[in-house]
């Protein structure tokens, strides 16, 4: 264990994750379970401690705590490198419990109210996930750098298209999307490997978003009832990120099909007339290989999950291995060659008292990582491109699935 990792600060920062799921997890009998919060599990490379880059303090302001908790899930309130100032929920008493979880003082009723806090440096969105890029304009315009959970916006496509040109005429301000499949250690293990030309061109690659509901159960609550009123992959990004946070590439086009409940008495359509609970779609790559993408609701193992295949090598952790890499001759030998030049494929060692958190252990990483693009001026993990190569393509997809399968051109984005 690094120096600088106390066994006191690591255990106390792995309880704190441990009591996050916990919560989370805790919920009526028959209520539906919020899955991917207890999977905390992670690995890091431990030959090398966190070192400070600043002793500046970032001044944060949070908002939403909704059903997942998500504005205290990302350790702001534990980062040496972080104040948070000021908190905000539309209801006061979400409000004052994400005061209290964070220990900050200062609440206000509303992000429009919050962003108003010259106090304030950067805002994390938490929102409810149609209101994800109005809000992230909303903080960008008022001078502050803003990070959101996902997706980038969700329903309706001309948000893509304000959200790119904000970012563009606020140049100089971070904008970050919280997509924790990015720091999943596999993925971000094939980040490394692609990045180092081992596996060479991505012949194929699958990327997986299963989330089994209880049967009988009520949907999970949301704001406006948002989750009731819209469609899988209108919600792709833990599948989409197994290419996209890859490559940082695109899709060019797609060929979706859905299916519906087999019982015809339960194919009600919803708000925006939706039928489908799980979609799977066909992508065409930049660089000319193919991702299937499945986001699906029906019952079986929950997955955010995703594999490759490319020239040289592959990667699958679902496959049994420790190690997902797999190549022949030729691939092996790239892969050792990588090595030799300090290829590391495991992530960084975070600041003592930050825990890594759920889904995957990402967490703890997407905080850290916004708040060091920050620091240093660079793009983060996830940036305005690679946030819309996300979750454009799954509009596209839908858009596609109501067309019995048509194949649909995806808009591409440069800045």
């Amino acid at each position: 264990m690094p120096a600088n990792i106390t066994r006191r600060s690591f255990l106390g920062s792995t309880a704190t994750a441990m009591a996050a799921a916990s919560a989370l997890a805790s919920r009526a009998p028959g209520a539906e379970v919020i899955a991917g919060f207890d999977q905390t599990k992670t690995d890091f490379d431990r030959t090398k401690a966190w070192q400070p880059f600043s002793d500046r303090k970032i001044r944060v302001g949070l908002v939403g705590y909704g059903v997942c908790k998500f504005a205290a899930q990302f350790e702001f309130q534990n980062h040496p490198n972080v104040e948070v100032v000021a908190v905000s929920d539309l209801f006061p008493d979400r409000g004052a419990a994400l005061a209290k979880a964070v220990r900050c003082a200062k609440t206000y009723p509303s992000l429009e109210e919050m962003v108003k806090d010259d106090r304030i440096e950067a805002v994390f969105v938490a929102t409810d996930a149609p209101s994800h890029a109005k809000h992230c304009i909303e903080v960008l315009n008022h001078g502050k750098h803003v990070c959101t959970a996902v997706p980038a916006f969700r329903g309706d496509i001309d948000d893509a298209g304000r959200l790119l040109e904000c970012v563009r005429k606020n140049k100089g301000l971070v904008y970050a999307m919280f997509e924790t499949s990015t720091f999943r250690d596999d993925l971000y293990a094939m980040e490394k490997l692609y990045a180092a030309d081992v596996f060479g061109q991505i012949v194929y690659c699958e990327g997986e978003y299963c989330h089994p509901h209880t049967l009988g159960a009520p949907k999970l609550d949301s704001y406006k009832d948002w989750r009731k009123n819209g469609a899988p992959m209108w919600y792709p990004t833990h599948a989409t990120a197994y290419y996209i946070s890859v490559t940082h590439g695109s899709f060019l086009d797609v060929s979706c099909r859905g299916t519906a409940p087999f019982d015809k008495s339960q194919r009600r359509p919803n708000g925006i007339g939706n039928i489908f609970n799980s979609e799977v779609g066909l992508f065409r790559t930049r660089e000319g290989g193919l991702c299937r993408i499945i986001i699906c609701g029906s019952q079986g193992e929950y997955l955010e999950a995703g594999r490759l295949r490319g020239e040289y090598a592959g990667y699958d952790w679902h496959n049994g291995r420790t190690d997902g890499f797999v190549g022949e001759a030729r691939g092996r030998q790239r892969l050792q060659e990588a090595k030799a030049k300090g290829l590391q494929t495991k992530k960084w060692a975070l600041p003592p008292g930050v825990a890594p958190g759920g889904h995957g252990g990402s967490h703890g990483y997407l905080g850290d990582d916004f708040i060091d693009a920050i620091l240093r001026g660079r793009k983060p993990a996830v940036d305005v491109l690679d946030a819309l190569n996300m979750t454009v393509p799954g509009y596209y997809a839908h858009l596609s699935a109501t067309k019995d399968g048509e194949t649909l051109k995806i808009p591409q984005y440069s800045l």
